[in-house]
């Protein structure tokens, strides 16, 4: 018989244990046995004698909280994927929780009004087998983490890690001044750390005193990396090159959005077959499903008007604004600041135009 992955789930509620049990073991194509622990004490020793593929862990418990349990496996069982679960929506426990390396974050009044949304995203964690990304923001690029810093005009230090490598990139009000890592520092040691593929990160309190080395803007800086990256493609095997090209493909996404103030892009097959591809966002999930919402509502309506195709569709709220367009077999959803101006339209049918470029 093929062996099934493992899940455990802790919560030190029993009934929701029981909820989730049921909803998983019934719900989820894999079919993973579901083991559950209502304290961190009797997770460990789960942890410790069964091979358990995903820790789905709640925030809020006694002795030992969700936080800490994350800071341990972080540092015993570094492969676990995991997932956290809070009763109430809190910006300082979801930032907490993605610089200790969480998979996942999802609210439980959310998982509960979308549970199909929620099992969609724990399949795929379940199977997925790749070791490239950064641990900490669901496995995104490097180059995506600095630009979701940058546009957020964060001031942080980023510490990064792969293996026994260890880096620093100091951001201030969404600039990058300076960068360190092996021995060395500013815009050389900024370019030895755009090529790395995989590790772990996290966000460390700001030095504004921190002098600064790296004058070019990131996008500038990006460019760089891409044209760079191009060169040495063409003097790599066959399988280097195209991961290289991959790379250089999407260090040029994040120039372009950099460059135009976009907050991020995701594209969505509006078949719903292939996976989605977003850059400058880690929600991917939700905003693929609203997308493909959006769209189909959209093609409806026009129908049934005979008003033709969709052009574009915007919305705002008070935190951003964000434009829908339909090209081909894709729809795309852009996404801007709340005090973002100009032509947005316009501006994001260029970065559309670019995507595959």
């Amino acid at each position: 018989m093929e062996n099934r992955y493992k899940i455990l789930l802790l919560d030190d509620d029993n009934d929701w244990l029981a909820l989730c049990r049921d909803l998983l073991t019934t719900t989820l194509p894999s079919k993973p046995e579901v083991l559950t622990a209502n304290n961190a004490r009797r997770a460990l020793a789960l942890l410790e004698t069964e091979q358990i593929r995903l820790l789905v862990c709640d925030l809020k418990m006694p002795r030992i909280d969700g936080l800490q349990m994350l800071a341990i496996v972080r540092r015993r069982f570094p492969e676990l994927r995991t997932i956290t679960l809070s009763a109430l929506e809190d910006e300082e426990f979801r930032s907490r929780a993605y610089a200790l390396g969480v998979d996942l974050f999802w609210l439980k009044p959310e998982m509960q009004r979308n549970p199909k949304l929620f099992t969609e995203c724990l399949e795929s964690l379940l199977g997925r087998d790749s070791v490239l990304g950064f641990r900490g923001i669901q496995s995104k690029s490097l180059m995506d983490i600095i630009q979701m810093e940058c546009l957020s005009r964060s001031s942080t230090v980023l510490r990064i890690t792969r293996g026994p490598l260890v880096a620093k990139l100091w951001l201030q009000d969404g600039e990058l001044i300076d960068a360190e890592t092996d021995g060395a520092r500013g815009e050389v040691a900024f370019q030895r750390l755009l090529a790395w593929k995989a590790g772990t990160f996290e966000n460390l309190p700001p030095e504004p005193d921190r002098s600064r080395t790296i004058m070019k803007s990131v996008n500038a800086l990006l460019l760089e990396s891409a044209q760079t990256l191009d060169e040495n493609a063409g003097v790599l095997h066959e399988p280097d090159a195209i991961e290289a090209r991959s790379h250089k493909k999407m260090i040029w996404k994040l120039s372009q959005l950099t460059r135009e103030g976009a907050e991020f892009v995701i594209a969505v097959p509006v078949d719903g077959q292939g996976e989605p591809e977003a850059v400058g966002t880690q929600s991917v999930a939700s905003l693929t499903h609203w997308t493909q919402r959006a769209n189909d509502i959209a093609l409806r309506l026009g129908e049934r008007l005979g008003a033709g195709p969709l052009l574009h569709m915007a919305g705002q709220n008070v935190e951003r604004q964000v434009l829908l367009l339909a090209r081909g077999d894709r729809a795309f959803l852009v996404g801007w600041s709340a005090d973002a101006s100009g032509n947005l339209a316009e501006k994001s049918r260029k970065l559309v135009a670019s995507w595959d470029a």
